[in-house]
């Protein structure tokens, strides 16, 4: 059985980490933590950071599908469009096994699923791969690789990666980006930023013409043991989408709650 304080530390994390991410996109950004609902709302082109998601720990039917509403008005009202993260295990289980028909009903369309793992896993071994070197990202050229291949494993276009990461300040200097490089082409990325006392790990990518070979999870264990080594830090947390979700059970991870995504309906 789950514990339900690691789907609560998996939610706040996503809270913590989403509101610096946007707010370096945009520093007007919309970043408020509502009853119930934690806003984190770059209004760009990269999806990712246009998000909502629940915090209610416990919530019933009834309050889920007031959330959901109030949810769904809110991401009427941006210019681009986003996604509500549900955290399943916050939800009673009445409200879990209706949470399909509540978010129908509120004008939301199911997208994809996804898993919260966190773990005590740091410090890790510095990793190898024969086909692969690392670079950390430095450089607006680095970066600009990094969100092209972000753009190109999630089916963004690559415009909208770039509008996402480029010209970042913190992801040069506080996040451990990392890109996996096969002879001298960026092929895959992972990175890691310090929140709350662990490692996040986000926008873990490896470009659709080199998967099933291992890079993901190579880049992975690059971003989280330099992270570590920076940090001191010994617990990482991270979400997962179904296709990486097998990964990272082999690095130390430990699954916690399932994910729902959500967007508006057409």
């Amino acid at each position: 059985m789950r514990d339900l304080a690691d789907s609560i530390e998996s939610m706040e994390q996503l809270a913590t980490v989403w509101r610096t991410m946007v707010l370096d996109r945009d520093p007007q950004a919309d970043v408020r933590d509502l009853p119930g609902i934690a806003v984190r709302w770059a209004d760009c082109r990269f999806a990712f950071w246009n998000c909502v998601t629940l915090t209610d720990v416990g919530a019933d039917a009834g309050l889920l599908k007031q959330r959901l509403i109030e949810t769904a008005e809110i991401m009427r009202s941006k210019t681009h469009a986003g996604f509500l993260w549900v955290f399943e295990d916050l939800l009673d289980p009445q409200a879990r096994a209706g949470l399909g028909e509540a978010a129908e009903q509120a004008g939301l369309r199911y997208a994809f699923a996804g898993t919260g793992m966190a773990g005590d896993l740091l410090p890790i071994p510095d990793p190898v791969h024969p086909e692969l070197t690392f670079v950390r990202v430095t450089d607006d050229d680095l970066l600009r690789a990094y969100a092209d291949i972000n753009a190109r494993a999630y089916g963004f276009p690559l415009d909208a990666g770039r509008d996402g990461l480029a010209g970042s300040a913190l992801w040069k200097s506080r996040v451990y980006a990392y890109l996996g490089l096969r002879d001298g082409v960026p092929v895959t990325c992972a990175a890691a930023i310090e929140a709350d006392g662990r490692l996040f790990v986000a926008l873990v990518a490896t470009d659709p013409a080199w998967e099933r070979r291992g890079y993901g999870e190579a880049v992975t264990r690059k971003a989280l043991h330099e992270g570590a080594r920076a940090t001191g830090l010994t617990r990482a947390t991270l979400h997962a989408t179904a296709a990486g979700a097998p990964v990272y059970p082999r690095i130390g991870f430990r699954p916690n709650s399932p994910l729902r995504f959500y967007a508006l309906g057409d």
